[in-house]
C-alpha cells in the first residue's frame, strides 16, 4: 500500500510517499511560495534531489505538478498514480467537533471552515489542500489527521479557562493543544525503545521547532499540553508570543491605536525568541549571538530555556511524577545546548544529563546519565508516517 501524505500552508506544500509495506519514503518534496510566479519545488526521490522553479498560482497547480515528479522518468517511483492508495492530510484545529482521525468528507470540510477563526493560519490551507486533491484525484480516499485529535483525553479542569463559562459553550473557548500526531509518534516510539507498555508510561515530550509545545502523556494519553486555544499559547516560540499577561495585549492595542488584525500579527509574527534578540528568525543565529556576549540573544535563550524547564516540573505535578523526556522538533532534535539548559534546571528533579551523549543532531538517542532518575531521550519525530498509517488503519478497517 502506498500513502500520499500531504501538509499544506497558506503559501506551502508538504508532502511524502510512503510505501506502508517497509515503512519507505519513496519521494518527498516541499512547494513554497505558492500563488507566486517565483514557486519552487524541491523534489527528492531515488537519491537525487532537485530543485525546480516553476509557477504554480494555487494549491492545485502545486500538487498537479508535485505527482507529476512521482512519475517523471527520470526519478520515477510509481508506474501512474493509480499506485497512490489513499491521501492523508494534516489537519490542524477540528474543535471539539471532530475528537480523532477521519475519512474526509463534506461534513469534515464544513467543520474545518467553521473552526477557520481558532487556526486563521492553518486551517484555510488544509481546504485548500483537501479541495485541490479533490479535482486532481478524484474519489481516491482521503483521511484528515487532526493535530487536536490526541488532546482530546486531557480533563476537563485543565482545558477550561477562567473566563465566563458562557463563552466555552457559545464558541468553544477553551484549551485544545496541537502538534497532537509529533507528540503520539514520539511517545509510542519510546514504549518501543525501552521495551514497555505505554499504559505504563509517565513523560514529557518537548517538540520544539518553529512552533513549540510541550505535552504530559500518562498512559499513553495526552493530559496536559502548552498550547492552548491556538497555536499560539504556551512557551515562547521562534516568533510568537507564547503565554501572555492578558492585560498587555489591552495596554498595546490602546496605546498603539491597533486593530486587532495587528495585534495578532505582532503575536503570531514578530514575538517570540527573535523579538527579545532583535535578530533573524533563526535559533542557530540566536546561540551563535549569545556566545559572542550579545545580551539579548542571552536573554532570549534563557527565557525559551526557563520556559520549558517550568513546564516539564509543572507536568510532574499533573502526572504525579516523570520518568522520561523526550525532546523532537528541529530545535529539540538539533541544538545541544538548549537540550542541556533545559535539563540543568531540572536538577532538582534529578535529572542529570550526560554531556558527551548529548553531542548529538537529529539522532534517536538516550542522553541523561545512568544514575538520572529521570530518563532524556532525543527523539526524532516523524509525523508523517504517523499521518500515514492512521490512513491506513481508516481505509482498511
Amino acid at each position: 500500500m502506498k500513502i500520499l501524505v500531504l501538509n499544506c500552508g497558506s503559501s506551502s506544500l508538504k508532502y511524502q510517499l510512503i510505501n506502508m509495506e517497509e515503512n519507505e519514503v519513496l519521494a518527498s518534496g516541499k512547494y513554497e511560495r505558492i500563488g507566486e510566479k517565483e514557486a519552487f519545488l524541491t523534489h527528492q526521490a531515488k537519491g537525487q534531489k532537485k530543485q525546480i522553479e516553476n509557477p504554480a498560482y494555487n494549491h492545485t497547480q502545486a500538487i498537479e505538478f508535485a505527482l507529476k515528479q512521482l512519475i517523471n522518468p527520470e526519478y520515477q517511483v510509481i508506474e501512474n498514480l493509480d499506485e497512490i492508495n489513499a491521501i492523508g492530510h494534516r489537519l490542524v484545529h477540528g474543535g471539539e467537533k471532530i475528537a480523532e482521525s477521519v475519512i474526509i468528507n463534506e461534513q469534515v470540510i464544513d467543520v474545518l471552515k467553521q473552526c477557520t477563526d481558532l487556526a486563521p493560519l492553518h486551517n484555510p490551507a488544509c481546504i485548500l489542500g483537501i479541495e485541490a486533491c479533490q479535482k486532481v484525484m478524484p474519489n481516491k480516499p482521503m483521511v484528515g489527521v487532526f493535530d487536536t485529535a490526541f488532546h482530546q483525553s486531557i480533563p476537563e479542569q485543565r482545558y477550561i479557562y477562567p473566563i465566563p463559562y458562557e463563552y466555552y459553550e457559545k464558541y468553544g473557548v477553551r484549551k485544545y493543544g496541537f502538534h497532537g500526531t509529533s507528540h503520539m509518534f514520539v511517545s509510542q516510539k519510546l514504549a518501543q525503545i525501552e521495551i514497555k507498555p505505554i499504559q505504563e508510561i509517565k513523560l514529557v515530550t518537548c517538540h520544539l521547532g518553529q512552533g513549540a509545545s510541550i505535552c504530559a502523556i500518562e498512559g499513553g494519553k495526552s493530559v496536559d499540553t502548552s498550547m492552548g486555544l491556538t497555536p499560539l499559547g504556551g512557551i515562547p516560540m521562534v516568533t510568537r508570543s507564547g503565554d501572555l499577561d492578558p492585560s498587555i495585549l489591552l495596554y498595546l492595542m490602546k496605546k498603539e491605536n491597533l486593530s486587532v488584525e495587528e495585534m495578532e500579527k505582532i503575536l503570531n509574527k514578530q514575538s517570540g525568541v527573535q523579538a527579545i534578540s532583535g535578530l533573524a528568525p533563526d535559533f542557530r543565529e540566536i546561540e551563535n549571538a549569545a556566545n559572542q556576549e550579545n545580551k539579548r540573544a542571552e536573554i532570549a535563550l534563557e527565557s525559551f530555556k526557563y520556559a520549558i524547564a517550568s513546564y516539564i516540573a509543572k507536568y510532574a505535578v499533573a502526572m504525579n511524577g516523570i520518568d522520561y523526556i523526550v525532546f523532537t522538533g528541529g530545535i529539540g532534535e538539533n541544538q545541544i545546548n538548549i537540550r542541556k539548559g533545559i535539563c540543568e534546571q531540572l536538577q532538582f528533579m534529578g535529572v542529570e544529563v550526560d554531556v558527551e551523549e548529548n553531542k548529538i543532531r537529529g539522532e534517536e538517542k538516550l542522553i541523561s546519565k545512568s544514575t538520572s532518575k529521570v530518563k532524556v531521550y532525543v527523539i526524532p519525530t516523524n509525523e508523517e508516517l504517523m499521518i500515514a498509517k492512521e490512513t491506513k488503519r481508516l481505509i482498511t478497517q
